[in-house]
Formats: structure tokens, C-alpha cells, sequence
């Protein structure tokens, strides 16, 4: 039987695709760090040094993150925080697992026009900025919620490395003294904020230069001693309102009052026979991350290669169809009946597959929902210990530094979360998201985010612990991490410092990190039908964790370290570290 057009361009193209990977040309990957009794990974290396003394200490994971949490909030203040919020994913030694969603709410003032000028368009920078941007933050509540239910050690044993960070100072290296030059026009704005984190004259803290914080001291002295009360009911609460009131905010002492941690089951899908748990809303991360491992699931991407066209291009459909349901469909469980088991369903990723052209780019607009009318400064640690208790949490101020402002005598950043919600059906956000009225802003309601701790199982043990910061691109920077280790062979730091595509349906544009595809490639790409952004950045900050080995191929021989973490090479001032 003669071969027709068809087949015969099927059969080019798949030659082409197999002979054509990526070859990385970012530099060489450092070995992933070793440990026999716990690991932890955070993107600030003295935050990593606190957990993992928690966990000589004899504390367990839980603990290790709660402790973290809290140094996070005083050495790594763009992204770290006790005035943002977050989600805390807890795989348990015994095979169960839990989330807990900590992730900040909308003020009861708030209402679904409240950045909308009086002809209907969004008021620029209004959910970015100043007060009108905070939602009532989580993290506080988050993190004794985690330690009280789950934890071992004590409020005072957790919390007193931060507060002795905070009181005594740190020195900055490199990378903190980066995250400050790069946004000290911003925090000149807010005196409160300026006192703090810009040096008498105006200029950033640099390399070398010791940071202060004895407000900030002072109110987590008092969450030391009296709990989550000394913030959500006593004066810092008071001093937060208080300034909010002053310049244009509109929380209230009830929004404090009212704040409670919601616990939630875990999403979870299973992807050539490994169980992932991730995010459930009011998070994307989870449910999306498994419709998209579902769709690439009927493809054979270690044969097809890592950086191939052809990979590339079922990767980028299957984020272009699992971005439009996100973008559309989901948002918080209390306000909107999600359709997780839908969007999870293989039969439902069977579907997503028979649409996909195999020789040509889709188009976004051609897949408008009927009726359809996040950070860079996010952060993300990952932690497991002796016991096999693995702990991923992502929290987030959702901006860097959130909305730049602190509440007189508090040394609290304040996050710039409502940016997250819907502000107007088909108007992107920060991270060029077009959502629609699942996510539309509703009081004591939480925004849709893409912040993904996730939990990978196999045969019933723990096999890596993975999350990233990177907005809408948190779901891709995670997924890839997965694929790379399953797929394709490499090692955890490896898998995490691989170059990154994203695509999330609008706009319709494959996004690429500097040297992620071969110009063979991206030629195949553009003849294919894609526009492909060729971007000057790279993006995410990755945190991962695998058990019995540097590689899936360490792991299958048996002769690996127990535990082996990367830190991203994008984070400049992180560290892996384990005992």
C-alpha cells in the first residue's frame, strides 16, 4: 500500500524531531546535595541552615517548615513573609497525606468592581499597589495550624532563630542585596518600608552590609509568646487597620477576626505509575499539573527526546488546553464548584489528545470558553526527614515585596494578593493571566493562584518533593521538573536548572528561557504555526528533593544517597542542604 502525503511528512518530521533534542548549553549542574536523615531545600541559605537544625534537634518535617517559614519571613523579605499567605502540601511517613490552605482573603469591604474606574476599566497599578492591594494574610495562622495539629517542638524552639535573625541582623550576600537594589524606588515610597530596608541615605543595604529588623523583632516576640492572637486579634492587627485606614486601605478588625486555615485534600493523579499529590483549590497547581501529566501521558517523550520539536509541541497543547479550563473554570471551593474530577479524568486527557494537531500549532482564541466575557516573588521550600515525612510549601507576597508597604512599628511587608483575583473578565493581571468569573472578587473569598507544593510517590514511598515560585508559570516550572526526572533521565538539580518553556493560552505565545531550544528547533516550531518569545529572563526558583538517588537510574541500582536535594541555579542565595 503506497505511502500517502500524510504519513510520509508524519514520518519526516518524526525523524527530524528524535534528531533534533536539546542539548543544554547552560553550564554543567552541580551535584545535588546528599543526606541519610533529612534534607532541606530553601531559596535562602540561612532559612535552610534553621530547618535543618529543626531536624537534628529531633524535630520532624512539619516542624522543619514551620521554622523556615518564619526565618523566611525575616532573611529573605521579597517573597518571605508573615503578612502574605500560602499552602503547605504534608505527605505523612505512613502514605497519607493532608493541605493546608493558608492563602490570603479578600477583605469584607471588598467588592467585585473595586479596581474599575467609573467607565469600567481597571485603575493602573491599584491591585498592585499601597493598601487597596492587601488581602488579609495567612501565613501566621498557616504555619501554627501546621505545627500545632502536626508538629513536636514548641511555638518559642521554632520561632526564636527568626527573631534572633531579626533582632541581631544578618549579613547580605549577593543575592539579598540584589532582591534590594532591584526594588528600592518602590520601597522609597513607603516610609515605614524605607526605614527598614534602604539605608539613611536613601540607598539599598549592600554585599557585606548587616540588616536590622527590631519591629519586626518585636511583633514575632509577640506571636513567639502569645500565638496567632498577638497578630489576627491584638496590635499588630490594630496597626495594620490602622494604616490601612489612613492611606486608602479598606481592611477591617473583622477581616483579622475572621481569618481561619482551611484544611483540604490533597489533588492527586497518578502518571506512569507515580502518584502525585499537589494543590487542590483555591489552587490551580495540582489539578492542572495532573491534566496535563494525563495528556502527555499517551506520549512517548523519553523516546521523542527532551528538547525535541515535537515534544515541545505536545507539552505546549497540552498547556494550552490545561490553561484554558484553569484560567476559566477554577477558583475557591467555597465560592465555586470546581470541576476537579472532570479536568482529572484520563478519558477527559484522551479527548484533550484527539483535538491536538500532530503537525500543527493550535490557536488560543479558537478555544474562547463560551461566556468568557501571579510571582515572581513567591517562594518555595521543600523538606523531608528521617522519618520519610515530606513537606512542600509555597507562600508568596505575590509581588516582590508585595505592595511595598509596613504598618508603622510592625516591620511587616504586606502582600499585593488581590492582584490574583479576576479584576475584570478578559483583562490579564501581573502575570498576564486572562481569567474569568470563577476567580471575580468576592469579601473573605481567595484568589485562584498557581503555587504548587506537590508530593511525588512510588510504590507507596516518597519519591521527590518539588515546587517552584514563577506566577502563572509555577505549574510549568514544577510539571517540567517532574517530566525531566520521569521522562527523561536526569539528575534532581539537573531536572530543576534545565532550560523552561510556558505557554498558558493567552497570550498565544510559547515563552523559552535564553539557550532553552536549539535554532533548529525553534525553526521547527515557527514553521509549525507557533510565536515563540525568545525571552532575555529566566524564570522560577525550584526547590527539589529525590529519595534513593541523584537519578531515576541511580535509583534502580540501588547504590544512591538516601536523599538527594537541588536548589535552583536561578536562586542566587539558596541552598540544599541535608545530614
Amino acid at each position: 500500500m503506497p505511502l500517502n502525503r500524510r504519513t510520509l511528512i508524519a514520518a519526516s518530521l518524526s525523524i527530524t524531531f528524535v534528531l533534533a533534542p536539546l542539548t543544554s548549553v547552560f553550564a554543567a549542574s552541580p551535584a545535588p546535595a546528599k543526606g541519610e536523615h533529612g534534607m532541606v531545600v530553601t531559596a535562602q541559605h540561612l532559612a535552610s541552615e534553621v530547618g535543618i537544625e529543626v531536624l537534628k534537634k529531633g524535630g520532624n518535617a512539619v516542624d522543619a517548615a514551620v521554622a523556615v517559614g518564619y526565618a523566611l519571613a525575616v532573611v529573605y523579605p521579597n517573597a518571605g513573609n508573615i503578612g502574605g499567605g500560602g499552602f503547605m502540601t504534608i505527605r505523612f511517613k505512613d502514605g497519607k497525606s493532608t493541605f493546608l490552605d493558608f492563602r490570603e482573603r479578600a477583605p469584607l469591604a471588598a467588592t467585585k468592581t473595586m479596581y474599575l474606574d467609573k467607565d469600567g476599566n481597571p485603575v493602573k497599578g491599584a491591585s498592585l499597589n499601597g493598601y487597596l492591594a492587601v488581602g488579609v494574610p495567612g501565613s501566621v495562622a498557616g504555619l501554627e495550624m501546621a505545627r500545632e495539629k502536626y508538629g513536636k517542638l514548641s511555638r518559642q524552639d521554632l520561632m526564636a532563630p527568626a527573631i534572633a535573625y531579626a533582632k541581631d541582623g544578618f549579613i547580605l550576600k549577593q543575592g539579598d542585596a540584589a532582591s534590594f537594589a532591584g526594588s528600592a524606588d518602590r520601597l522609597a515610597k513607603d516610609p515605614a518600608a524605607a526605614a527598614i530596608f534602604l539605608k539613611p541615605d536613601g540607598k539599598p543595604y549592600g554585599i557585606g552590609e548587616r540588616l536590622a529588623q527590631p519591629d519586626l523583632a518585636a511583633s514575632l516576640v509577640a506571636i513567639s509568646e502569645k500565638g496567632p492572637d498577638a497578630f489576627y486579634k491584638g496590635a499588630i492587627a490594630d496597626a495594620i487597620v490602622k494604616a490601612s485606614g489612613a492611606k486608602g486601605g479598606i481592611l477591617a478588625k473583622p477581616d483579622f477576626e475572621q481569618y481561619a486555615v482551611r484544611e483540604l485534600k490533597p489533588v492527586t493523579c497518578n502518571y506512569r505509575g507515580y502518584e502525585i499529590t499537589s494543590s487542590p483549590p483555591p489552587s490551580s497547581g495540582g489539578v492542572i499539573i495532573c491534566e496535563i501529566l494525563n495528556v502527555l501521558e499517551g506520549y512517548p517523550l523519553s523516546y521523542l527526546g527532551e528538547g525535541s520539536a515535537e515534544t515541545v509541541h505536545v507539552m505546549v497543547e497540552a498547556m494550552r488546553y490545561a490553561y484554558v479550563d484553569r484560567n476559566s473554570a477554577l477558583g475557591d471551593p467555597d465560592f465555586v464548584d470546581n470541576p476537579v474530577s472532570k479536568l482529572l479524568d484520563k478519558a477527559y486527557a484522551k479527548d484533550i489528545r484527539d483535538k491536538i494537531d500532530p503537525f500543527r500549532a493550535g490557536v488560543s482564541q479558537d478555544l474562547m470558553p463560551k461566556g468568557f466575557g501571579e510571582s515572581k516573588e513567591t517562594t518555595h521550600y521543600s523538606i523531608i526527614d528521617n522519618d520519610g515525612n515530606a513537606v512542600a510549601v509555597t507562600y508568596t507576597l505575590n509581588g516582590s515585596f508585595g505592595a511595598g508597604v509596613v504598618a508603622d512599628g510592625t516591620g511587616i511587608l504586606l502582600n499585593n494578593e488581590m492582584d490574583d483575583f479576576t479584576q475584570k473578565p478578559g483583562v490579564p493581571n501581573l502575570y498576564g493571566l486572562v481569567q474569568g468569573e470563577a476567580n471575580a472578587i468576592q469579601p473573605k473569598k481567595t484568589p485562584l493562584s498557581s503555587m504548587s507544593p506537590t508530593v511525588v510517590a512510588k510504590d507507596g514511598k516518597p519519591f521527590m518533593v518539588i515546587g517552584s515560585p514563577g506566577g502563572s508559570r509555577i505549574i510549568t516550572i514544577t510539571l517540567e521538573a517532574i517530566v525531566n526526572v520521569i521522562d527523561h533521565g536526569m539528575n534532581i538539580q539537573e531536572a530543576i536548572d534545565a532550560p523552561r518553556i510556558h505557554h498558558q493560552w493567552l497570550p498565544d505565545t510559547v515563552y523559552i528561557e535564553p539557550f532553552g531550544l536549539s535554532p533548529d528547533t525553534e525553526k521547527l516550531l515557527a514553521g509549525m504555526g507557533y510565536h515563540l518569545d525568545l525571552a532575555d529572563q529566566t524564570w522560577g526558583q525550584a526547590a527539589g528533593i529525590l529519595v534513593g538517588g541523584k537519578s531515576l537510574a541511580e535509583i534502580e541500582k540501588g547504590g544512591g544517597a538516601r536523599y538527594n536535594g537541588a536548589i535552583d541555579s536561578r536562586a542566587s542565595s539558596g541552598e540544599a542542604l541535608g545530614y
